[in-house]
């Protein structure tokens, strides 16, 4: 865990919060980045950027979150409320004695980056999220939202318990992982009696951005793990928010750079593109700058060399601050 440089990427785990947590390093031991993977994804999605962090001097942790890889997998599935998973990241900054550190999110990753800057902004310097703007606590649960998209909508078909496990056993593991890496629609929305698993599609050829070695990494681990945990994150929905009523109306201080995808999935039907380019992200998030780059879901992975130029331009701001403190 202390080795030095920004060769090769270090392993190691630490027990936080009640759990194993399996965290992936790479640079130098000062300048901390936590990354924060999404769904169905591993510490490896950010191998790009933990590249490019090393090399310009940053510290890259990247854990996988609980339900994920080989960190702990609980089995309640009310282990994986959003505070838990928040909570994670605070014990390990804690664990590693970091008073602040600077942030990089994907996706769920994103929503867990939102609300640790929500909840503890006394430990986050700066943050770079991609593809899940900053949504405040609604009036209503957000499964009460989701409804009116239909059985079809998949977050609706993950409510269910076992539901998507029995859907996505019909494939083998990297046939489900490379059906959602795909994603080339405007929607994740199946159609009437449509498992959205079968609906997705899996292309007979190596997915360009990822080579069959990625993917079979990534199929080892959700091999080992299965995807309930991962599923267990949707079905907390509902319980956090009823837990995140204190913070209605609350706006996210800490200074942050957004990078949407042009042809991200969901933009209309979340209502994500509307919101952010009318100013509603900027109101909720003041200290937020916005960029829109041309890219799909898994951003970090398909274009990673814009992605990285975003986020270091973005982060050497706090970086040189941080030498000046």
């Amino acid at each position: 865990m202390e080795a030095e440089g920004t060769g090769e990427v270090r392993h190691w785990a630490a027990d936080v919060n009640g759990i194993s947590l399996h965290v992936a390093e790479r640079g130098p031991s000062t300048g901390p980045a936590v990354l924060i993977h999404g769904f169905p994804e591993l510490w490896l999605s950010w191998r790009h950027q933990m590249a490019a962090l090393a090399a310009r001097g940053f510290r890259a942790l990247a854990p996988d979150l609980r339900g994920y890889g080989d960190s702990s997998v609980p089995a309640d599935p009310a282990a994986y409320s959003i505070f838990h998973i928040v909570g994670d990241l605070v014990a390990l900054l804690d664990h590693l004695r970091l008073p602040k550190v600077l942030v990089v999110g994907h996706d769920w990753g994103a929503h867990v980056a939102w609300h640790l800057c929500l909840f503890r902004p006394d430990r986050v310097r700066a943050a770079v999220i991609l593809g899940i703007p900053y949504f405040p606590r609604g009036p209503r649960p957000m499964t009460e939202s989701f409804a009116k998209l239909g059985d079809g909508f998949y977050i609706n078909q993950f409510q269910e318990p076992g539901r998507a496990e029995r859907a996505f056993g019909r494939y083998d593991v990297a046939t489900v992982l490379k059906k959602f890496y795909a994603l080339d629609i405007d929607e994740l929305i199946a159609p009437p009696g449509v498992e959205i698993i079968d609906f997705l599609q899996a292309p007979s050829s190596p997915l360009p951005w990822m080579t069959d070695d990625e993917l079979g990494q990534y199929a080892e681990k959700f091999q080992k793990t299965g995807f309930t945990g991962p599923l267990n994150y949707y079905r907390t929905l509902d319980i956090n928010w009823s837990l995140m009523a204190p913070w209605s109306g609350a706006k996210i201080m800490v200074p942050a750079k957004f990078i949407l995808s042009e042809n991200d999935v969901g933009l209309q039907s979340l209502g994500t593109e509307k919101y952010v380019k009318s100013g509603g992200l900027e109101s909720n998030v003041p200290n937020v700058e916005v960029s829109i780059i041309e890219g799909h879901h898994f951003l970090q992975q398909e274009k990673p060399e814009r992605v990285n130029s975003e986020m270091l331009s973005f982060l050497d701001k706090f970086a040189s601050e941080e030498a000046s403190a």
